[in-house]
């Protein structure tokens, strides 16, 4: 079985997740963790400016705006919809 790895640009607005891992590779990489982007944390997809980009996201009790190109650096996993 192939495992598909999703970032945080797969989440829909609303939609909840659990952060797997962050690409320390690159710079930004760091800095999110430094945000509190710490794998097993949740954090929600709130909306998209009208082009896309950027985009907010709920963590750790605030909210934050990323570029699609941040946002890509973290992976996630995505939380299966509550039932109603």
């Amino acid at each position: 079985m192939v495992r598909i790895n999703r970032t945080l640009t797969d989440l829909a607005n609303g939609q909840t997740g659990t952060i797997r891992d962050i690409d320390l590779s690159h710079p930004t990489g760091h800095r999110l963790l430094e945000l509190g982007f710490v794998p097993g944390t949740p954090i929600t997809a709130l909306g998209r400016a009208p082009m896309g980009d950027p985009a907010t996201f709920q963590v750790r009790g605030y909210r934050i705006g990323l570029r699609t190109a941040e946002a890509r650096l973290v992976g996630i996993d995505p939380l299966p919809p509550a039932r109603r």
